[in-house]
């Protein structure tokens, strides 16, 4: 007994060990968090596939095949956070009528499969919607860097206006400008869906929904460590039915299915007989082969296993149309700016997502990106924002260069150093500063040096490159002219521009970046000091 009551606090330490760290890399504003804990990103299996990670991969079959499922409950933060969520909501359950009980029931096979085939097939074509909406570690990025993040940096706030009241300024305000309506309803859904799911049913997410899940579960199966049953000291009591929130205990039977199992090792801890065991498998009882043996095998629902099927089904057809009516309510503010420019229609100054450099193109961009929000949260100058739906469906949730009130820092290469689906490719610094992601557009007719034949000029100043420069107009005045050759795309003109509501400098995003020159560095010329300098 004690020796499994250690088992499960060991499974408890390392999933702390790598959660914490997992979501303080989301929440961190300054960029105190070491960079080696990065490597945590990198152990998520649908960013692994994705990244082709070979090595991560066969770490994580070997683990799936010697000790089952533990990735759910030591690896994934999601599977983590569903656990917190269960803690939370027992600690109430114990005032009123004791711990939380659950009982075994019969997998939704039908449901798991066809959304792990489902979700499969589409990314194999390129088309990575279904698994944006449903991979776990995604979702809990957007959850924690659109409700968990704005929570840490209100509070600093708050802390630093009583810090000043007392002539103490060792913590500043942070202003927030990376959420937006979408963002914030694809992250109230994902954690309203991670709650409902775990107060209903337990892990029912990840044996029913969860593709990750599915995919482990087709191994797992075959573990070498499992969970079983002893016959001979079984007093057939229910204790490690009732605690096991994946319902793949059946204590009549004494069978476990191993393809739900997700080793949280609760079950371990209160059988008062030692009897649950977690030990190297032996040969399986023929109850035992009926569960585990016929992996593929569609088992014919009772009466509540239908309703359960309907019920998250419905869940999840219910849930894109939210998803995407709510964007577009969003995004209807973001397009709005667009309009005003003489026209009365919509702009198409942004007509593709401008993506950040080492992405390389923006089918590939949309093709790896799993809207994780990692990037977002990384970006130190806070131009990555996630998209709506003005990019279309197959872009929702994405980062693009949003250059309303910032740029892409000239050699800043944060975003490509943390990807852990390698959508954005690690680049150096001299790589970024000749990577052009887009070209300036200048609208002559916008400028107010030529509507109102004011001195202007910001979007020249704001030019690490000189792409932009200033040639003679009328008089003593001079207009902005742009050479592509030399532009990267940064945003710096744009984000700097005056004018409202459309831009006199815009620009446009490049479907496949391009490499342009160096800029030519300024002749530094030596100057003789005679006496003192005076």
């Amino acid at each position: 007994m004690k020796n499994f009551s250690l088992l499960k606090g060991l499974r408890v330490i390392l999933a702390i060990l790598i959660f914490v760290p997992l979501l303080l890399f989301f929440l961190d504003f300054s960029g105190i968090m070491p960079s080696v804990f990065h490597g945590l990103m990198h152990l998520q299996l649908v960013p692994a596939l994705l990244a082709g990670m070979t090595g991560i991969l066969i770490f994580q079959l070997v683990l799936v095949l010697l000790f089952g499922r533990v990735y759910c409950s030591v690896i994934c933060p999601a599977g983590v956070l569903q656990d917190i969520i269960n803690r939370i909501y027992c600690i109430g359950k114990k005032k009123k009528k004791g711990t939380r009980r659950f009982r075994f029931r019969k997998p939704l096979n039908l449901l798991r499969y066809a959304l792990l085939a489902a979700t499969f097939f589409s990314a194999a074509f390129g088309y990575l919607s279904l698994c944006l909406l449903l991979d776990p570690y995604s979702n809990f990025g957007r959850i924690a860097s659109n409700l968990f993040r704005p929570v840490v940096i209100w509070g600093n706030n708050l802390l630093a206006d009583g810090l000043m009241r007392m002539d103490n300024y060792s913590l500043y305000h942070v202003t927030l400008k990376t959420i937006t309506v979408s963002s914030l309803v694809a992250a109230c859904i994902a954690l309203a869906v991670f709650i409902g799911f775990t107060l209903w049913r337990g892990r029912l997410f990840c044996n029913s929904i969860c593709p990750v899940g599915a995919l482990l579960s087709l191994f797992s199966r075959f573990s070498w460590y499992r969970i079983n049953l002893d016959e001979s000291t079984c007093t057939h009591c229910g204790n490690c039915e009732r605690s096991c929130k994946a319902e793949a205990i059946d204590s009549k039977s004494l069978t476990v299915d191993a393809s739900r199992c997700v080793e949280c090792f609760n079950c371990l801890s209160v059988c008062p007989k030692g009897s649950v065991q977690y030990l190297p498998r032996n040969k399986r009882t023929k109850a035992e082969e009926t569960v585990v043996e016929k992996p593929l095998q569609l088992v014919k629902a009772d009466q509540n296993s239908r309703r359960t099927f309907l019920a998250t089904g419905a869940t999840i057809a219910a849930s894109l149309p939210v998803v995407s009516a709510l964007a577009e309510v969003g995004d209807g503010h973001a397009k709005g700016h667009g309009k005003g420019h003489g026209h009365g229609k919509k702009s198409l100054d942004h007509a593709l997502p401008i993506v950040p450099p080492g992405a390389g193109s923006i089918v590939r961009f949309t093709e790896l990106c799993t809207g994780c929000q990692l990037c977002v949260t990384r970006c130190p100058s806070q131009v990555l924002r996630p998209a709506g739906l003005e990019y279309g469906f197959d872009y929702l949730l994405k980062p693009h260069m949003a250059y309303i009130s910032s740029y892409c820092n000239y050699e800043c290469t944060a975003c490509a150093e943390i990807c852990p689906n390698q959508a954005i490719l690690p680049i150096t610094k001299e790589e970024k500063i000749t990577t052009q992601v887009g070209v300036a557009h200048f609208y002559k007719g916008r400028c107010v040096v030529n509507l109102e034949e004011q001195d202007c000029g910001a979007c020249a100043e704001h030019c690490p490159t000189q792409a932009v420069h200033m040639i003679p107009f009328k008089g003593t005045l001079t207009i902005p002219s742009v050479d592509p050759d030399l532009c990267i795309g940064c945003g710096g003109c744009e984000s700097i521009c005056p004018v409202r509501p459309g831009r006199a400098i815009v620009i446009h995003a490049n479907k496949v970046h391009q490499v342009v020159e160096k800029p030519e560095e300024e002749e530094v010329k030596e100057i003789e000091i005679d006496d003192f300098g005076f």
